[in-house]
């Protein structure tokens, strides 16, 4: 099925981050657009107001009549849909053209030059972040993030003076085999998703096939110390980026006052004095490697430092609601050891001199089997844990799996609790004269109290 015959798009998942944004993309083409999620949402509230069509339950009936022409009608699902959905069933059952996020971002990218940002953790601001910095230079691109972006209040941008599109390059399931990147950045591999790749080795070898991706015109960046063996092609450029080495990395870092500024070193020029809009240390990193995909996108020196201090960030990655001398308020989507790691050592640098403490939402039952050593090990660099019990996404429990597992390790000097997913609210309102720098972190629906929380604790 080509796109350009197509009348209407329905989405089995529409809800989800990646796929809202091929919502609005088909929205902006002028397609009939519908779908399935399980729950509203802020974000399906904001699709539903922008023309798409949503329903919340699990029924082919709820199916509009639009989207029952196999012929013209494209079926797109994200692999959280279980199973036996009924609406699957149906659209299976009478022979739709039914296709993965993935491979529809591939379709729609194909003949564009993609800029594309992979990674453990890291690739939702980093892919943001370019595409803020392109989109502020004459290059300009379009993109399709897997983050809100706070400067553009969206997770699509358009274009229709650039063939450069920004892409976050999601290795869950291997979607991101699907792409044909021209640049391609890998930000991290740690082990993760093991539910889908087994074991460490067969994750690091997806990432290995990633690079095979490449054009053979295009340029491979990747963070110093991966275990990735890349593969690219003949004639695809390859380089490394780091904090303080590599062929693009920072010199004369500067920490203090609530700010951050470095100089950045590329293969061809110093840019003196980038000041980060979200002043983090992990975004030296993230600055990094999206400055360098823009530079060699040819945007120029003075656009980069100019669109780096006005980056305002994506939702949910250290996203600040309170920023203020006697208390702070920040919610991350954190759920990986390694990406809690570096939250805590980003607010502690931040904020040497307080107490933090952190409320967790732990995110899959079989990451949590995985990872809870880490996970304690991670977490125990706070202050003060928190822990509610697992957001299940799209997994059934695992026996004698729970959040025990990380709290049982968590180490001795740590101050502890337990509490029901629904007494949050309740913690935080007795707590809240106690509470010097709070962190909510996790990718489930914790998500959904931080503006209550942020209400507590400006009452206080």
């Amino acid at each position: 099925m080509e796109l350009s015959n197509i009348k209407s798009v329905y989405f089995l998942g529409a809800g989800g981050i990646g796929m809202s944004a091929l919502v609005r993309y088909f929205l902006s083409e002028g397609k009939f657009v519908a779908g399935y999620d399980r729950t509203p949402s802020e974000l399906t509230t904001r699709l539903i107001a922008e023309g798409a069509c949503l329903h919340f339950e699990e029924a082919p009936h709820s199916i509009p009549a639009e989207c029952l022409d196999s012929s013209n009608t494209l079926v797109v699902y994200t692999p959280a849909i279980p199973q036996g959905h009924l609406e699957w069933e149906y659209f299976k059952a009478h022979n739709f053209v039914i296709k993965k996020r993935a491979e529809v971002l591939g379709i729609i990218t194909r003949g564009k030059r993609g800029v594309c940002v992979a990674g453990t953790h890291g690739k939702t601001t980093t892919s943001t972040m370019t595409a803020h910095l392109l989109h502020q230079s004459h290059i300009d691109c379009a993109a399709f993030l897997g983050g809100i972006s706070k400067n553009y209040k969206s997770n699509l941008i358009l274009s229709d003076k650039s063939d450069l599109v920004v892409i976050e390059a999601d290795e869950y399931d291997r979607s991101f085999l699907h792409l044909k990147p021209y640049v391609a950045v890998i930000t991290s591999a740690d082990a993760d998703h093991l539910d889908i790749y087994g074991n460490k080795e067969n994750y690091l070898e997806a990432f290995a096939q990633f690079t095979e991706r490449i054009r053979p015109d295009g340029y491979l960046i990747m963070h110093e110390g991966l275990e990735v063996e890349p593969r690219p092609a003949e004639g695809v450029k390859c380089y490394t980026y780091g904090r303080t080495s590599g062929h693009f990395h920072a010199t004369n870092i500067r920490i203090g006052g609530g700010t951050i500024i470095f100089d950045y070193v590329s293969p061809w020029q110093t840019i003196k004095d980038v000041e980060p809009g979200v002043p983090v240390s992990i975004n030296i990193d993230n600055g990094i490697a999206a400055m360098a995909m823009a530079e060699i996108c040819g945007a120029t020196a003075t656009e980069l430092r100019e669109a780096m201090k006005s980056f305002a960030g994506a939702d949910r990655r250290f996203d600040f609601h309170i920023k203020e001398a006697d208390k702070v308020l920040l919610s991350d989507y954190a759920h990986h050891p390694d990406e809690i790691k570096a939250c805590a050592l980003s607010m502690r640098e931040l904020y040497p001199d307080k107490k933090i403490s952190v409320i967790f939402q732990p995110h899959l039952f079989s990451r949590t089997a995985d990872f809870y050593r880490e996970f304690a090990q991670s977490l125990s660099l706070f202050d003060e844990v928190i822990l509610t019990p697992i957001y299940p996404a799209r997994e059934q429990p695992m026996p004698g799996v729970t959040s025990s597992l990380i709290y049982d390790l968590l180490a001795p000097h740590v101050q502890k609790q337990m509490c029901s997913r629904q007494e949050v609210l309740d913690i935080v309102r007795e707590k809240k004269e106690q509470f010097q720098v709070l962190v909510s972190l996790g990718a489930g629906d914790l998500e959904t109290d931080v503006p209550q929380m942020a209400q507590i604790l400006r009452s206080v």
